[in-house]
């Protein structure tokens, strides 16, 4: 077999038979073991034949002499081309819409995704709202707490939610709170925060202000922060746990390093932007994740990009094992990818 030659027929057929039989045992395969499990009658010694020419050509290895032939990262890659999204029943996709539709804010639909990728998988859900940088004022609310604390909510049209706690010098009463809350949401609802921000120094620098008790308090309140925004994304993860009883052949210092990096948000969105970048609705699927970090070798990365009801980006992934379902998993990722898009905002 010529070396870097498209695959003949037979050989594509025998691979797929290979990296199909390995996901199922977990065992390397042996050229007996799969002439029992084909249809046709291909002897074992034609399979042999076959198995040495795909390890030549870097698809499989063989751990021990005795034994089997086990898929390489090369194999993986060439078997999930091949692939299609399993079905999930509509009545599946229903209830996890409706479930979705309850829940009142980006965070929380992001949250509850990622562990329904988990419990669909049995591996690594991960789920990410990234929010436009300039975003609209939906609305605030001011709770007064003890201590001349002070806990401002804001809201915004895509419904994430930020609250953030603050010391006030003085204390505020419920009802001047009540004031500058209706004051906000009256004039700046539906503005973007940047021309929000602007417009209120506009007018907090006119004479005026200093006679007007609501702009005077509204000043304190802006120095501290009041329509303020972290443009972070909102990410979850949910399972990683689930690679603890994998053998990915990592030491366990190897292994306590790719669960801190799994812990690190932007880490996270490096594996996302770096893999996910084909269009809306399309899916992705990458064998071997070293690019990202040393320990993710012996990882996939099946994933799809999603826009909320907003119009603001996201991205839907499921990672674990190369010796993962595939149809399952790329099943569950189109699944709950598209109940997110169906919510909208």
């Amino acid at each position: 077999m010529q070396t870097g030659a498209p695959l003949k027929t037979r050989h594509e057929e025998i691979l797929n038979a290979i990296v199909r039989t390995y996901i199922e045992t977990g065992e390397p395969v042996a050229s007996r073991a799969l002439s029992r499990r084909r249809s046709n009658t291909l002897s074992p010694a034609s399979i042999r034949n076959v198995m040495a020419d795909l390890a030549d050509e870097g698809y499989l290895s063989q751990p021990h002499t005795s034994a089997g032939r086990v898929p390489t990262e090369k194999a993986f890659r060439f078997y999930v081309r091949s692939l299609t999204a399993s079905k999930i029943q509509s009545s599946e996709f229903e209830r996890l819409r409706s479930e979705l539709s309850e829940l009142p804010t980006v965070g929380a639909r992001v949250e509850r995704s990622s562990y329904v990728l988990m419990e669909l998988t049995r591996n690594v859900g991960i789920v990410a709202a990234i929010p436009a940088f300039e975003q609209e004022l939906d609305q605030i609310e001011l709770a007064p707490l003890s201590d001349r604390r002070l806990l401002i909510v804001l809201v915004t049209r895509d419904q994430i939610v930020r609250n953030r706690v603050v010391v006030l010098d003085h204390p505020i009463g419920p009802d001047e709170l009540t004031s500058i809350r209706n004051y906000v949401n009256r004039n700046f609802s539906g503005w973007r925060l940047g021309d929000a921000r602007r417009e209120l120094l506009r007018r907090m620098a006119e004479e005026r202000a200093l006679y007007d008790a609501v702009l005077r308090n509204l000043q304190v309140l802006f120095q501290k922060g009041l329509l303020d925004v972290d443009p972070a994304p909102e990410v979850h993860l949910e399972g990683a746990s689930n690679l603890l009883g994998l053998d990915l052949h990592l030491t366990r210092e190897k292994l306590r390093e790719l669960l801190r990096a799994l812990e690190e948000k932007q880490r996270l969105i490096e594996l996302l932007d770096l893999f996910l970048q084909q269009a809306p609705g399309d899916l992705a699927v990458h064998v071997g994740l070293e690019e990202v970090h040393p320990s993710m070798k012996d990882l996939a990365l099946i994933g799809a990009t999603v826009h909320f009801g907003s119009g603001m980006p996201g991205r839907v992934a499921v990672l674990g094992p190369m010796r993962m379902h595939y149809e399952r998993v790329m099943a569950a990722v189109l699944h709950t990818s598209r109940a997110l898009e169906s919510v909208g905002l």
